[in-house]
């Protein structure tokens, strides 16, 4: 139990630290970490990583909006998500649970490669203003809404309020800057994971004592890491979300083929 509490403390503070660095968290701490070190099922395990992400997330929107780093096109993405995340998290339950673990480390690893070319030789400064959606128009809306119900289907599906997703959304459809699309992801993800994680709840699949211990965890950790990101140029900060995305990811792939585990979760 004391090894149990321990371990959770831990994940929570990796996750935190990874949360306010990339816009994401489950995908690439909670996940992987509840069920290599604690056995729990990849279900449970997403299911939980949701309500971490909820705490997480606010925690780190906060010090990225203290900074002027949220964009308002985040909210209407972050309304077409609720539902996609619940028909996500039923898609998910359906799902065999070795490929839906694989589909974690490739899609990491793939985001992270987007990010490190796509913003690696960025100068832009990180308060940059962004014109995305100036006016935000009908047209522009219904798109923000369209694609925030996407996110929300792959939310439900891997978990951890879908951060992958959502930067792959602001950074290479909207055009967001770095700093704007973590802040604006991690806005996002606590909205679209409250609703992931009725849906998982739903479903049985949720320690809510992991997610409250790893949770405090995250938000220390996340707002710690937050303020960091804030000091970072747009190219720097690029680059390491991507260098974490493709290392966990690669990680997790290695360990899903060569079945490696720790600890069963009773």
């Amino acid at each position: 139990m004391e090894f149990d509490i321990l371990a959770m403390i831990l994940i929570g503070l990796v996750t935190g630290l990874m949360t306010g660095l990339t816009g994401a968290s489950g995908v690439g701490v909670v996940v992987p970490m509840l069920t290599i070190l604690l056995g729990f099922s990849i279900y449970e395990a997403i299911g939980t990583s949701l309500v971490v992400d909820i705490v997480a997330s606010l925690a780190v929107t906060i010090t990225y909006l203290k900074h002027g780093q949220v964009d308002r096109a985040g909210a209407w993405i972050a309304f077409g998500s609720i539902l996609g995340a619940q028909l996500g998290a039923l898609i998910a339950t359906r799902l065999p649970e070795g490929g839906l673990t694989a589909g974690f480390g490739l899609g990491m690893i793939l985001m992270g490669i987007v990010i490190w070319r796509r913003n690696g030789g960025s100068t832009a400064p990180a308060g940059a203003e962004n014109d995305a959606m100036p006016k935000q128009p009908f047209g522009q809306i219904a798109k923000a809404i369209l694609l925030g119900f996407g996110i929300g289907i792959m939310t439900g599906i891997t978990g951890a309020g879908g951060g992958i997703m959502i930067l792959f959304v602001l950074i290479l459809v909207l055009k967001i800057p770095m700093h704007k699309a973590i802040g604006t992801s991690t806005m996002i993800m606590a909205i679209t994971a409250l609703s992931g994680a009725i849906g998982y709840s739903v479903q049985g699949q949720i320690d809510i004592g992991a997610g409250v211990v790893v949770g405090l965890g995250a938000v220390v950790g996340g707002v710690a890491s937050a303020r960091l990101a804030n000091t970072y140029s747009e190219q720097k900060l690029a680059r390491v979300a991507g260098s974490i995305f493709m290392v966990l990811g690669v990680t997790m792939t290695i360990i899903q083929f060569t079945g490696v585990g720790v600890i069963a979760h009773g």
